[in-house]
């Protein structure tokens, strides 16, 4: 064979081989995708993998929305949920960078009437403390100010209300997730830049990455044409349910973004290091149990989550909102980026899809990531529904246990320091439970046995309902109760049993 005709060979293949690896790569994507959506009841889907930066893999599967069929593409918009809090990391380490702040500045220096439940906490508490889940708190401590639509709740509030708020554990030693104090971050780039946290975002990061159909809010998207609507399964049928996030929350949750423009975002993120700062953990997150792969390490950042696998660094984040998770991973040593976002919310849903696509390029074989996020699944389901199932045969059993004198006595209206008041009521033969400042919390409460109750959501796509437990002062009247939610499945932001009512 001649030189000429070998280098020719030569030359075709390295032009040929890419071609058939990347070929290759999306149609495992393309079957895996559509196997997750089968398996796991999920409209619609959109994925994009980044590699040494570019984009290799770019597609949508599904509808947006079963309600108008419309097909999921590229540029379909989705609430990124929590995935907005990194974004909300890079608005403060630019300000770090222009010296406008520091890491390590009080948080009480920038917002003066900021209190927590301990005067030390408060006094030390710093913007990199606002980022990182060690303020004490419980896991979603005060989330019911923002879910499920805290609708007269204001960024105010939130910041007031913290004060009541109880710690859990003692500053900086263990890692809870807290939404809340990313809403107080959010502020600190509003009172230090002069403008809104949603401003700042969109023209300091989205603007110059390119990100033409991202917004800060679903309020701010220029063109709401391509979004997705959320889906729940209720009572075993997926169905379409109404996406309401209160603005106040956007620097914890609330950006709508698309693939397209997140492929921009994480290219940015590992081709010019430009916040690679915010990837500095912070808080050590226990390794336990059986993972997905060998990690050695997992900790919190400043809005993202940090450990190893497979002897690689990983930087990731995941979001939930009603009806929609999202999965944004980064590997920085390959330069591999993967993005998945669903509008179902099945957590194993983008994992199987995420870790299928790790798994290829990793070089790990023969691990059916779908068949074991479906038996996960299933324990877990079959597990709550059993507890569930159980309480439901008492209150069955329970029923007309109660006179309506006696219904009376667990009547009026109640208080707790944070989330405010809500009515008990007796209507027909049962109790309402209404919340004045969450109206979507109101429901009826059946009773269970001695002075406890449940509460049925009126919305049933919460998968929510919980307990409610009485106190009775010696004329046998309630003067308080306390809440907890009965499934162990309940979303943590249902943090029912952060609340202490007391008769009014």
């Amino acid at each position: 064979m001649k030189k000429s005709t070998k280098f020719l060979i030569s030359l075709l293949a390295l032009i040929i081989l890419p071609g058939c690896f990347a070929f290759a790569k999306s149609k495992l994507i393309d079957k895996v995708t559509e196997r997750v959506m089968n398996t796991f009841n999920v409209p619609g889907v959109a994925v994009a993998v980044v590699k040494d930066g570019k984009i290799v893999h770019m597609k949508g599967y599904g509808v947006s929305s079963l309600a108008g069929k419309a097909s999921v593409d590229e540029h379909t918009l989705f609430a990124i949920a929590s995935n907005s809090k990194a974004f909300t990391g890079a608005a403060l380490s630019i300000l770090v960078r222009e010296k406008k702040l520091r890491w390590d500045t009080k948080v009480c220096d920038i917002i003066p009437e900021f209190r927590l439940y301990d005067p030390y906490v408060t006094q030390n508490f710093t913007i990199s403390d606002l980022l990182s889940h060690r303020g004490g708190y419980g896991l979603g401590s005060g989330d019911l100010m923002i879910w499920p639509d805290g609708s007269d709740f204001n960024t105010k509030d939130v910041i007031y209300n913290l004060r009541f708020l109880k710690g859990e554990s003692p500053f900086r030693t263990k890692y809870s997730y807290n939404n809340l104090m990313y809403i107080v971050a959010g502020e600190v780039v509003s009172r230090i830049s002069g403008i809104s946290w949603e401003e700042f975002v969109e023209s300091r990061i989205m603007s110059p990455l390119g990100m033409t159909r991202s917004a800060a809010s679903y309020a701010r998207l220029k063109d709401k044409n391509n979004v997705i609507d959320p889906h729940v399964s209720v009572n075993g049928r997926v169905q379409v349910v109404e996406m309401k996030l209160n603005p106040m929350a956007n620097p914890a949750g609330g950006i709508y973004s698309s693939v397209s423009d997140m492929s921009k975002w994480i290219i940015a993120q590992m081709e010019k290091r430009e916040y690679e700062d915010t990837w500095t953990p912070q808080t050590i997150i226990p390794v336990r149990g059986p993972a997905a792969y060998k990690v050695n390490f997992s900790a919190y950042a400043l809005g993202w989550r940090v450990n190893d696998i497979e002897g690689f660094r990983m930087v990731t984040h995941t979001g939930g909102l009603s009806g929609v998770l999202t999965q944004v991973t980064m590997i920085p040593d390959l330069k591999l980026g993967i993005i998945v976002f669903t509008n179902q919310q099945s957590s194993e849903a983008f994992s199987s899809i995420t870790n299928t696509i790790l798994d290829s390029y990793l070089g790990i074989e023969g691990r059916d990531r779908v068949s074991e996020n479906f038996e996960r699944f299933q324990r877990a389901t079959n597990e709550a529904r059993k507890i569930v199932n159980e309480v439901e045969k008492v209150v069955e059993g329970a029923k007309g246990g109660l006179s309506n004198e006696e219904l009376k006595k667990y009547c009026g209206t109640f208080k707790d320091s944070w989330l405010g008041e809500v009515r008990i009521d007796l209507s027909g033969e049962r109790l309402r439970f209404t919340s004045a400042r969450s109206p979507k919390l109101s429901g009826e409460m059946f009773f269970y046995k001695g002075n406890t109750f449940i509460v049925k959501w009126d919305d049933r796509s919460f998968d929510a309902d919980a307990f409610a437990v009485y106190t009775l002062d010696r004329e046998g009247v309630a003067d308080s109760f306390t809440m907890r939610a009965i499934s162990p499945l309940t979303d943590f932001s249902y943090d029912f049993h952060d609340l202490l009512f007391k008769r009014q």
